[in-house]
């Protein structure tokens, strides 16, 4: 059993090189798959280079259209989606015996279910929106109108910009602790924080060069990575006699209990209606070759996350189970207890883990890159702004938004809290926005939704979290673990600081998980019927009618461009439904996969 109050040994020069050196190493990938240093044929048959012709076309950049396999699909997905936050999540539900393994298993299933809900409903997002589109913001455009796009895409970045604090404290913080630096100490904030700008500058600078096919394509490889250095880390982690624990040690971290579940209730909720406004996700929904591609990809990359899941927070019952006494002393944190598990390794294999979760950042950080990206640059090709001013615009304020991710990361907010903070706000729009599936009246009481409808259920959903706040009596926000009065006033009560034992932990917050999408959702289909009966047949149409540009104006009319779709193709469930024309194939697969022909042609609408 470890009791040792070892510390890691990684100088801050070996870290900084491990930085640079593996951030550099992406960067050289994007810009030689971004095609600017040729097209040779070895690098072309291992899916690395945008086909020559694409070089330059924003539509391309912004949405890799077309040309994505299965396997890519999943990769990417898996190494975007898993970022350096896995190594505190999840292993802080394992590494807490009053959650063990149902926090565990919640954790996992509620990271993979998203992918399983794209695989669902993405075909159907994809054919409504139409192939011009990049985002979700375009459904709440195509579907509802410009102010369902604007609050979608309000909560769309939200969510991104919180997921990239996220990020940038998580990765900063591990580099603190495997130097030993300490981040509960204010005197270090400028050593942390020169790891996040560093991050942050590195993937803004290559996505900026190279877009989301490059994203896909060194999601790839880092994917690659993670796999291969997670499974050598497993055995070598498990092998160290330090680490050997009794299966009568083990049983003490082994539990099913009722706080597991209520977390597990509450992770599934939260993390699905996060998701659901993660538009690096939906990003590869329109990269996808076609619609069995996506499908494929995105199942198989709902399995890799929970594999991955799984091993973080196993690997915390096993820090548990090794000194269960430390942490029942808070002498360790659940949080940290996978560093725990490697500390007693050699300093190569403390290195192995700061290329981890280099990749694990940078992959997820430069996804939300081009997601953000992908939110402006398409209203602004939409409005006519030629494809180079686009570029320089939308970059210019993805640099603004880096600029206040990077202060808040070094604010070193809990990691998880942020990021329930985040899903608790999409929790109140996830109904309200993707009940627009709906396109028919099927029962007086289950209408179309209208944008009014949508608009209103969404502040449906916010009213929903005040009066839970106020029921239970909570007035001011609490840091569990510092004392530190984040917020005050009913506000507050987004933040859910309702339990000292976990951020995610208690019934108040499964509670308020459960009623609020539900309210909200109530709320858009009561709110759409009313809307219905006083305004007539005017409630079906967009509310800022001269707001709506033309090209969505014609897919408006929803089941007239269903039924010209299913007499076009003769079977609506046709795999070439999605993704009309002639297509990109960026994988260098076989051409079996592919749509249209091999060589790129301008998307048309299919309206």
């Amino acid at each position: 059993m470890s009791t040792t109050n070892e510390s890691f040994n990684v100088s801050e020069g070996g870290a900084y090189a491990v930085l640079y050196t593996v951030l550099a190493g992406f960067t050289v990938l994007s810009i030689i798959v971004s095609g600017y240093c040729g097209t040779p044929n070895i690098l072309r048959r291992l899916g690395c280079l945008w086909k020559p012709e694409n070089i330059g076309r924003n539509d391309f950049f912004l949405a890799a259209r077309n040309s994505a396999s299965a396997k890519s699909i999943a990769l990417s997905f898996f190494a975007s989606g898993m970022g350096a936050w896995v190594v505190y999540g999840s292993t802080e539900m394992g590494a807490n015996p009053a959650l063990s393994w149902l926090g565990v298993l919640g954790y996992a299933g509620a990271s993979a279910f998203p992918a399983l809900v794209v695989c669902a409903i993405g075909p159907r997002v994809r054919k409504i929106t139409g192939e011009k589109a990049f985002a979700t913001t375009d459904f709440g455009l195509v579907r509802y109108g410009r102010l369902l796009q604007l609050a979608t895409a309000a909560i769309s970045v939200f969510y991104m910009f919180i997921f990239m604090v996220s990020e940038l404290t998580a990765v900063s913080n591990i580099y603190g602790l495997m130097v030993g630096v300490d981040t509960f100490d204010a005197a270090t904030i400028t050593y942390t924080t020169g790891i996040a700008v560093s991050l942050a500058v590195f993937t803004w600078f290559y996505t900026s060069l190279a877009g989301l096919p490059a994203s896909i394509v060194t999601d790839k490889f880092q994917a690659g990575l993670m796999i291969a250095l997670v499974l050598i880390l497993l055995v070598v982690a498990c092998s160290n006699p330090a680490n050997q624990v009794t299966p009568a040690e083990f049983a003490v971290a082994s539990n099913w209990t009722v706080d597991g579940l209520m977390a597990a209730v509450t992770l599934i909720i939260a993390i699905m209606c996060a998701e659901m406004f993660n538009q690096g996700t939906w990003q590869r929904v329109w990269a996808a070759k076609n619609k069995k591609e996506l499908r494929r990809g995105f199942a198989m990359g709902s399995f890799l996350v929970f594999l991955l899941m799984m091993f973080f927070g196993i690997m915390g019952m096993l820090g548990y189970a090794d000194d269960p006494i430390s942490y029942n002393n808070f002498e360790k944190f659940a949080y940290l207890a996978f560093f725990d598990l490697i500390l007693p390794l050699s300093t190569f294999w403390h290195i192995v883990v700061l290329i981890v979760v280099t990749s694990l950042a940078a992959s997820s950080i430069d996804t939300l890159q081009t997601a953000i990206s992908s939110v402006f640059s398409s209203d602004l090709e939409r409005f006519g702004m030629s494809d180079g001013m686009n570029r320089v615009v939308t970059r210019a304020l993805l640099l603004l938004i880096n600029i206040p991710a990077v202060i808040l990361s070094a604010q070193r907010f809990d990691v998880i809290g942020l990021f329930l903070v985040a899903d608790l706000v999409c929790a109140t729009a996830v109904l309200p926005v993707f009940l627009g599936l709906i396109t028919k009246d099927i029962h007086f009481l289950l209408p179309a939704p209208t944008e009014l409808g949508a608009f209103l259920g969404i502040w449906s959903g916010i009213g929903a979290v005040l009066v839970n706040g106020a029921v239970i009596g909570f007035t001011e926000a609490i840091n569990p673990i510092t004392g530190q009065v984040i917020a005050t006033g009913p506000w507050s009560y987004f933040w859910l600081t309702n339990s000292t034992q976990c951020a995610l932990c208690g019934p108040h917050t499964m509670i308020t998980f459960i009623i609020v999408p539900l309210v909200a959702g109530f709320g858009t289909l009561f709110f759409s019927r009313m809307d219905i009966i006083l305004r007539g047949d005017r409630a079906r149409e967009p509310i800022f009618v001269r707001a709506q540009p033309e090209i969505e104006k014609e897919n408006y009319n929803l089941d007239d461009d269903e039924n010209k779709s299913d007499t076009k193709d003769g079977n609506e469930d046709s795999d070439d439904n999605i993704g009309k024309g002639k297509v990109v194939d960026i994988e260098g697969d076989d051409g079996d996969d592919e749509i249209g022909g091999n060589e790129a042609e301008k998307q048309e609408s299919p309206a």
